[in-house]
């Protein structure tokens, strides 16, 4: 019976250097909408990677679309903070090599605080959980989807902010 043990820890080293990169993915994505960073948003993206914020009050589109809009409504908010956590990443298989998509599944809590409240603390929190699609590239892991479901915010009494995240 032939030796695999070398191989098999080759597959073991690969899958955590993939799950590595796609929790930096993730962790990419936060900080690019906490900094307004959209070329980086975009970036993040496979030239065909949609994101649907409409359970959060949003649109849903292609990531340039997409961008161009939280671009616009995340002025409303002086301060945003992504927690992303409870990452659930499951490799998939794409023309039969295994590990070439992945389907990581995250609970967030996003703290923000209104443009012109003056005071340093969030105002506004809304939590939920995201469902990203990625697929590996030459450029490494990009998004392919972006899934908001938000479960939960608490919002200032008549602020009528609908956009959330």
């Amino acid at each position: 019976m032939p030796n695999t043990e070398p191989m098999t820890q080759r597959v073991e080293l690969a899958t955590v250097m993939d799950r590595l990169a796609v929790d930096g993915l993730v962790t990419d994505y936060a900080v690019a909408v906490d900094d307004g960073d959209w070329e980086a948003y975009r970036k993040l993206f496979t030239p065909d990677g949609r994101a649907d914020y409409r359970s959060a009050g949003g649109i849903e589109g292609d990531a340039g679309s997409v961008a161009a809009w939280l671009a616009e409504s995340m002025r409303a908010f002086a301060m945003r903070q992504h927690l992303i956590v409870n990452r659930r990443v499951r490799f998939g298989i794409l023309e039969r090599d295994t590990g070439d998509t992945a389907q990581v599944q995250a609970d967030y809590i996003n703290p923000m605080r209104l443009a012109g409240d003056g005071s340093a603390a969030p105002d506004f929190v809304c939590g939920g959980r995201y469902a990203f699609e990625l697929r590996r590239t030459d450029d490494g892991w990009r998004l392919r989807e972006v899934i908001v479901r938000e479960k939960w915010r608490r919002a200032p009494q008549g602020s009528g902010v609908r956009v959330i995240n």
